[in-house]
């Protein structure tokens, strides 16, 4: 492919099984974007999702009480930041993980910050900047929900609230790959800087409320509602309402129009696609996927009954290959390729 990055040099770590298998083992269908990647990116965004990741399995560790996870999170934060200097070792934590990809994750973070202090100074900068933000997300969302413990399920009281959320768990990332594609790929080219990276975090926070809102059976049983209750109070709902799948005829409207806004970050996500330069095919393709699967997803949740909590929506592994196959046979076709992904009409009835 046509790519011609400016700097095709590559980390001494840049093949660091860390970035390569164990980054394939922890990251599923979204390890086929990062290997897409131009070389000169690959490896500082596939190290900033791998930390990210360990932040959040922490996060995620719920047979370890709320004061040692918030404990271990900052300790992890404060060596990504460069603030202490005792090393960490998450090895009891780890033998919390059903998963043996992540408990291999938090035995080897130490080396991941190894491969950090390999970047560039302008690269451990934009790393430890997006880490730190997505890290005061995790741990607001830790106090938010997990006070003392409590069973009682809580919601977010308003949409500031979800936007600021989204934003720090994964509108920063939309901004912090903007920035690193714009120092590495195309530092010279003239573009405008202040619409993309409008776009880069409105494509971060549409897949992130993709998630929220597919997850939400899973998330109002761990007593964690991010629907917000302004929003539940002006239909006459109450989040414990939520529990009850025969409440979904009065969600329906709300739940759709929530559906509505991801597809619209999602859109400006695809904007941000086809604004950047035509000759980096691999980077489009590799923003494509996941707005493509996000798209596919919200078509999925429209069809179902999201307050069963019977309800999976997934999509296949077929289906993610298919959408990479049809992406690269249409990608020549410009016409043709813009129309992948087209701007939602409103479904909120």
């Amino acid at each position: 492919m046509p790519d011609s990055p400016v700097h095709r040099t590559e980390t001494p770590h840049a093949q660091s099984p860390l970035l390569t298998s164990l980054l394939r083992d922890v990251s599923r269908s979204f390890y086929l974007t990062m290997r897409a990647l131009p070389n000169s990116i690959r490896p500082q965004i596939s190290l900033a999702y791998l930390l990210a990741r360990a932040t959040d399995t922490i996060a995620d560790t719920d047979l370890i009480p709320l004061d040692d996870r918030l404990n271990s999170l900052n300790v992890l934060r404060e060596r990504i930041l460069g603030t202490r200097e005792i090393p960490v070792n998450f090895g009891k934590l780890a033998e919390h993980q059903a998963n043996p990809s992540e408990q291999v994750l938090l035995r080897r973070v130490e080396e991941a910050l190894t491969v950090l202090g390999s970047f560039s100074y302008s690269d451990q900068i934009r790393i430890r900047e997006v880490l730190n933000t997505i890290t005061t997300g995790q741990e607001l969302d830790l106090k938010r929900f997990h006070q003392d413990e409590q069973k009682e399920l809580i919601s977010l009281e308003n949409d500031d609230e979800l936007d600021d959320y989204t934003y720090k768990v994964a509108g920063c990332v939309g901004e912090f790959w903007t920035k690193t594609c714009r120092s590495h790929l195309f530092p010279k080219a003239a573009m405008d800087d202040s619409t993309l990276l409008e776009n880069g975090i409105r494509f971060g926070k549409g897949l992130q409320l993709v998630n929220i809102l597919r997850d939400l059976p899973r998330d109002l049983e761990q007593g964690r509602c991010y629907i917000p209750r302004q929003k539940l109070d002006a239909i006459g709902l109450r989040p414990p309402d939520l529990l009850d799948p025969n409440m979904e005829p009065a969600f329906r409207a709300l739940y759709h129009g929530y559906l509505d806004k991801a597809e619209n970050h999602l859109m400006a996500g695809w904007e941000y696609t086809n604004s950047l330069p035509k000759r980096f095919v691999r980077l489009r393709l590799a923003c494509s996927w996941p707005i493509l699967i996000g798209d596919r997803t919200i078509a999925k949740l429209r069809r179902a009954n999201i307050l069963n909590r019977q309800t999976v929506v997934k999509i296949r592994r077929s289906e993610v290959y298919s959408i990479i196959c049809g992406s690269i046979l249409r990608y020549p076709f410009p016409g043709i390729w813009r129309n992948l992904l087209v701007r939602p009409k409103s479904v909120n009835s």
